[in-house]
Formats: structure tokens, sequence, C-alpha cells
């Protein structure tokens, strides 16, 4: 059986924000950064070539999969790990305008993100991993 694909690496996560596109995803990406870093005390990985997390925990499946973690993506900013507790599931709605994906969060835009609510809601995913 092939192992994980995303699994922690010692790339640069400064180095992967600064060179999002679109530019205003370098200043997303680093603010997401500072915010997530506040909320967990700890210093964010690259988790395969895309994704910034941190921490770690194990899934259902048996893999390692960071406890919170983003992707400032071309399109849209990906955030994983908010719908995951109940509690989060029940805040989202007061998030703002976003859109989900089966484990994600998907914002077009940071401002378009209540930034109180979305604290909030990495604290929750926090705590429950």
């Amino acid at each position: 059986m092939a192992g994980a694909k995303t699994v922690p690496t010692d790339a640069s996560v400064p180095d992967f924000l600064n060179a999002a596109t679109p530019a205003r995803r370098v200043r997303e990406g680093h603010d997401l950064a500072e915010l997530f870093r506040q909320v967990t005390g700890v210093e964010p990985v690259m988790w395969g070539p895309s994704i910034v997390g941190f921490g770690s925990s194990d899934t259902a499946a048996g893999a390692s999969w960071p406890k919170v973690a983003f992707s400032p993506r071309k399109a849209q900013l990906t955030i994983y790990g908010l719908k995951d507790a109940p509690e989060g599931e029940a805040l989202l709605p007061e998030l703002g305008t976003f859109t989900e994906g089966a484990g994600c969060v998907y914002l077009k835009k940071l401002e378009d993100a209540d930034p109180d609510v979305l604290r909030r809601l990495v604290e929750i995913a926090w705590a429950r991993a």
C-alpha cells in the first residue's frame, strides 16, 4: 500500500507564502499564518507542497493530518479543520461569505470572513484535535 501523499516536509513556509498568487494571497497567507500561530502557539509546517499546517493528529483512517491548516490557492483560500467539531459546524454560518467542501471551508477573500468568528473557529478546531 502506498503511503500518505500529504505529509510534513522541511519546505519553507515563508517561501511558500511569498510565492502565492495573486499578490493579495501573499498578504492573506501571512495573515492566516499569524492568526493560526496566535491561537495554536506553534509554528507552521508545510504539509505536502501546498498546505500550511499546525500540529498533527491521526485521522480515523490512521493517517496523520494537521490539526488546523490552510492553503492560499489562486482561486480561493482553503481552510481545513473548521467543520470537524459540532461547535464549529454550528458557528460556521456566522463566518461570512464562504463555500464549503467535504473537509474544508473556501474563502474568495480573507476580508469576506468575520475575523472574530474565524479566530473562534480556529480555537474550536485546535481544542478538539
